[in-house]
């Protein structure tokens, strides 16, 4: 069970942030409601959730998951693949100091956290252009050491493993039509998102319950369908800038 979450509030200069979404500038106050509903639902599935402020020099730090990678024993600070990122990971070391033994990922490797997905005791470190083989090896050894598994996976066509694959439990994967014939996928039983529905497969596992963004009705209704609990959130402001689901806490 999850017991915590770090969030970070959306500054003004979030629509200064990296997107290739194409989707047009996101609207600041919607932004704010989104995420403060997003925090609730967090709430709601039961985790003690910590809001940090703004920070006015990185506009993509309310995406904190790519900042870390926790376990339960040790929080792993990351690399961020794009340098216009580097140095969000800093007060988020801090903060997790207070929780967990930090470790770092060490130049010239790179990870992004949502390149990450867990399954069970098992880590796939997606292979993107956010994160390098060089900074998965160190990664995997980490992992290794806390006697944890790990293999690698090459994402193509997204912009993070987890942007397109999410695990929701007992042997369920839901994944992107463009992704689902990674190799790895073959071990699961798997929910497959149409191209019309790709948001959707960013989906937020939270103790027994799965957050997903509103708006695509087909994956929500095969989430409910495989009997789980689901909570929809709008999430059309994130959207924009890249952002799913997932990329907006660190959870643990």
């Amino acid at each position: 069970m999850q017991s915590m979450a770090i969030t970070r509030l959306p500054g003004e200069n979030f629509l200064d942030g990296i997107t290739s979404a194409g989707l047009g500038p996101p609207d600041y106050s919607l932004a704010l409601r989104q995420h403060a509903a997003y925090r609730d639902a967090l709430e709601r599935c039961g985790l003690e959730v910590i809001l940090l402020e703004p920070d006015p020099v990185y506009p993509d730090a309310p995406f904190v998951e790519d900042t870390a990678v926790i376990t339960e024993k040790t929080a792993i600070v990351t690399r961020p693949g794009d340098p216009r990122r580097r140095g969000e990971e800093v007060s988020i070391a801090q903060v997790l100091s207070g929780y967990r033994e930090t470790m770092v990922i060490e130049p010239p490797g790179t990870v992004d956290g949502g390149d990450i997905l867990r399954a069970d005791n098992h880590f796939y470190i997606g292979l993107s252009g956010r994160t390098n083989l060089e900074g998965a090896r160190q990664l995997a050894s980490i992992l290794s050491r806390e006697g944890y598994s790990s293999s690698t996976a090459h994402v193509r066509d997204s912009l993070h493993l987890k942007s397109g694959v999410n695990y929701i439990g007992d042997g369920l994967m839901i994944a992107w039509e463009k992704l689902k014939n990674l190799e790895f996928l073959g071990k699961y039983d798997i929910i497959t998102v149409g191209e019309d529905e790709a948001y959707a497969a960013n989906c937020l596992p939270v103790n027994g319950t799965v957050i997903v963004p509103a708006g695509f009705p087909r994956t929500a209704s095969e989430i409910a369908s495989a009997g789980l609990e689901i909570i929809e959130l709008e999430m059309s402001e994130f959207m924009k800038m890249d952002g799913g689901l997932t990329c907006l806490s660190l959870r643990f």
